[in-house]
């Protein structure tokens, strides 16, 4: 017997082929190559403000720009672009991106300028002194809102990257 292929068949064997080939969950490839691409930028935002090269800072907090931010920012974006703005997907994500960016201005960004000056003062301790010897805490917590900025838009522009898939 002969088999007829029907167009509902065919669409459906091509969504198929289709879903192996496009990432499944697009938002969330979004959100990771936003931070890493933020991560990798700090390379050269640190070279270009105190020109030296620190491997170091593509993995650790703080410093131009965000990747908290562009991380969260990209996740909105592309949950916007594929769903739209009315779901709830999209509201939680929105509430995520501004506490994740809130936290980065407000708390962390303190949290780090305490660090500096305890730094400070165990440095002017004398040697005798039991803490005068306590490894330093990282300064380098929170970032300013201009940091944060750069993230948001770098954010913003990746899903623009994967739009044919989203």
């Amino acid at each position: 017997m002969n088999k007829v292929l029907t167009v509902s068949d065919a669409t459906s064997s091509a969504r198929i082929y289709s879903s192996l080939i496009a990432p499944a969950n697009v938002p969330l490839i979004c959100a990771f190559l936003a931070c890493a691409i933020a991560q990798f930028l700090k390379l050269f935002t640190t070279w270009y403000k105190e020109k030296r090269w620190d491997s170091k800072r593509m993995l650790s907090s703080g410093g131009m720009p965000s990747s908290h931010s562009a991380t969260v920012t990209a996740l909105v974006m592309a949950i916007y672009l594929q769903e739209g703005a009315g779901g709830s997907t999209f509201a939680i994500a929105v509430v995520l991106a501004c506490v994740v960016m809130y936290d980065a201005t407000g708390v962390r960004l303190h949290a780090g300028r305490q660090a500096e000056l305890l730094n400070q003062i165990v440095c002017e301790l004398p040697p005798e002194h039991p803490v005068a010897n306590v490894r330093p805490l990282r300064d380098s917590l929170g970032h300013t809102p201009l940091q944060v900025f750069a993230g948001a838009v770098l954010g913003c522009l990746v899903p623009f990257l994967l739009k044919p898939s989203i």
